[in-house]
Formats: structure tokens, C-alpha cells, sequence
């Protein structure tokens, strides 16, 4: 099972629209946000918004490149009571705003003892999170906005914009812990956000054709008015280069839902200007299917069947009717 990040302040809201439908989403989703540890508050900080100061900060003594597990010098006197931080390296990406979400590797540790609580670089996976109050620690929201892709980021982070006075017992941090991070943001993504690739050729006049965009605006589906087909179709729109999806993969994506019979859209995250994170293990069918073994940073056709859908149980104000054929535009944006 894939390891809930120690910076997480609260479980992130799971997909609705896709989840909880058919089969046993629902349940699974369910289970899924019980029995994650939440190591931290469940209720978004209410914490003033913090000075941010210069230092003191301690010095990364291995590991200084980019993208390199660092290894970072025990604090020494008494930390600043404000959130410190220090850009080591300058990226010269794009700039992280708040809400957004970053990819990247981190290493997590105690001032006063230099304890090393938590860190991605041996995990070989960088962390996928939105930068959003209540979902992340206030220390991280802070310091990381306003950077560039590229950059390393050194900070120390009091109680009051880390895990409070309660701590974090499952990390071994107490509640008088100033805590020291060393963070390589790698990307960042929001809502107009798009796959990124080589455009592949649609060919099959009796799929639906799915417009190449890249500019973060909802791609167009185009459904010719033929019948529907019976079996599950996945297919590259754009083929990225990133990584494979695996069937248990949580992944972060920008899609668009439109009904075979009408071409009518009746879900979109381009709508609500909002990305849509989930595990493939709490979707229907279709999305499982259709998205695993795919390459990160892909927009993919999906075109689902009913018996791999939502069959004869549309979900309740869906505009969906039973036994529809559903169609995907889905950009494969990261695996979190």
C-alpha cells in the first residue's frame, strides 16, 4: 500500500463522481479514509500567517545537488520562533502558487537532534500534494509558494506552522519541535495544467477523435454516429514519457466525461478548474483498466462500456442514463 505522506494535515477529499458507483468503490473508499493514519490535525490550521526570516537555518552538509538525498547538520542554538527559510538552488521553472499541486523529494528532520523523521528519497518516489490550506502543513504552504520548478528549498518550521502543540507521535516529533526540511520541487500543476507528449494518429473513423490542445482549456470529443463499441477502448490522444501507471496507482489528472448517444458533457475538472486526484482501486472499471499500464504526462481516449460503467446504476443527478456508453478525455498529469 502506498505510504501517506507525514506533511498531510488532514485526508484530501477522494473523487466523487467516479468513486461510489457500481461494484465496491463506494466501500473501498470508505475504507480507504478510516484506516489511513492521519498524523496530523484533521481540521485546516488557524494559525496567523507567519514572518517569514533569512535563518538560522542548518547547513546541508552531503548530498548538495538537485535531486540528491541530502544530509543536514544538526541544528545548534535555539531556532527562530518564525517560519526561516532559504532558497539553496534557484530553479528557473515555473513558479509554484498556492493551491497548486508540486511534485517533489524531501528529507524531514528534528532541530534539536538532526532525527531524520521522513524522507522520499529512499522511497525512490517523489511526493505528488496540493500546496492548499488543510491539506499540508502551513509551513510547507508558506515557504513553497512563490518558487520556481528547479529549486531546492531549506527551511526550519516551527510547532505553530507545523504539526502544533499536539506533535506527531507516529513520526516521533513532540510538540516543541521546530522541524528542519530539506524540499527539490520538481513540478508543480493546477487547473490548467495539460498532458505533454508526442501527438498520435487517430485513425479509426469509428472512435471518437479527441482534440491535441495543450493549452489547459478542455480538449474537444468529437462522436461519430455510429454504434457504440462493446469492449473497452484505451488509447493515446498524446503518449508522455513518464512513468507507467500500475492497477493500484493513485494518480492526478485533468479529465472530460461525455455520453456516447448525445455527445453531451456531464463531468469535467476543466469545469470546475479544479484537478481530480484518486486511486485506481476506487473508480470504475473502465478507468482501472483504462489508465493502467499508460504513461504519466498522456491524454488518453477511454471509451467505457456500460457492464465496465456505471450499467444500470448511474450515479443520482448525473444526466447519465442507464446502460450508457461513456467517453474520456483523461491527461495522466503525475502519480502521487
Amino acid at each position: 500500500m502506498r505510504r501517506r505522506s507525514l506533511l498531510l494535515a488532514a485526508l484530501p477529499a477522494g473523487l466523487v463522481t467516479l468513486a461510489g458507483c457500481g461494484d465496491e468503490s463506494s466501500d473501498k473508499s470508505k475504507a480507504s479514509a478510516s484506516s489511513s493514519p492521519s498524523p496530523s490535525a484533521s481540521t485546516p490550521s488557524a494559525a496567523p500567517s507567519p514572518k517569514i526570516v533569512e535563518g538560522p537555518l542548518p547547513a546541508i552538509t552531503a548530498g548538495t545537488k538537485f535531486g540528491e538525498k541530502p544530509t543536514v547538520a544538526k541544528g545548534t542554538g535555539s531556532p527562530s520562533k518564525d517560519l526561516a527559510v532559504k532558497t539553496v538552488i534557484a530553479g528557473s521553472g515555473r513558479t509554484v502558487a498556492e493551491n497548486d499541486y508540486i511534485q517533489a523529494n524531501y528529507l524531514g528532520q528534528i532541530w534539536d537532534t538532526a532525527k531524520v523523521f521522513d524522507n522520499s528519497y529512499d522511497r525512490k518516489t517523489a511526493l505528488v500534494i496540493q500546496l492548499a490550506k488543510g491539506g499540508i502543513i502551513d509551513g510547507w504552504r508558506y515557504a513553497l509558494t512563490g518558487k520556481k520548478t528547479g529549486s531546492r528549498v531549506l527551511m526550519s518550521v516551527p510547532p505553530t506552522w507545523g504539526y502544533g502543540t499536539q506533535g506527531n507521535s507516529q513520526a516521533g516529533i513532540k510538540g516543541t519541535d521546530t522541524l528542519v526540511f530539506v524540499v527539490d520541487i520538481e513540478n508543480t500543476f493546477n487547473s490548467k495544467s495539460s498532458a505533454k507528449g508526442e501527438t498520435v494518429a487517430q485513425n479509426d473513423a469509428a472512435l471518437p477523435k479527441v482534440g491535441t490542445n495543450t493549452d489547459g482549456k478542455a480538449p474537444s470529443i468529437d462522436v461519430p454516429k455510429v454504434k457504440a463499441p462493446t469492449a473497452l477502448v484505451a488509447n493515446y490522444v498524446i503518449e508522455g514519457d513518464g512513468e507507467k501507471v500500475a492497477a493500484d496507482s493513485t494518480v492526478l489528472v485533468q479529465y472530460k466525461g461525455v455520453v456516447w448517444d448525445t455527445g453531451k458533457e456531464f463531468d469535467s475538472t476543466y469545469g470546475r478548474g479544479q484537478l481530480a486526484s484518486f486511486s485506481l482501486q476506487q473508480v470504475v472499471k473502465g478507468w482501472a483498466q483504462g489508465l493502467t499500464g499508460k504513461k504519466v504526462g498522456s491524454r488518453v481516449l477511454v471509451v467505457i462500456p456500460p457492464k465496465l460503467g456505471y450499467g444500470d446504476n448511474p450515479p443520482a443527478g448525473s444526466g447519465i442514463k442507464k446502460d450508457s456508453t461513456l467517453i474520456f478525455s483523461v491527461d495522466i498529469l503525475a502519480k502521487m
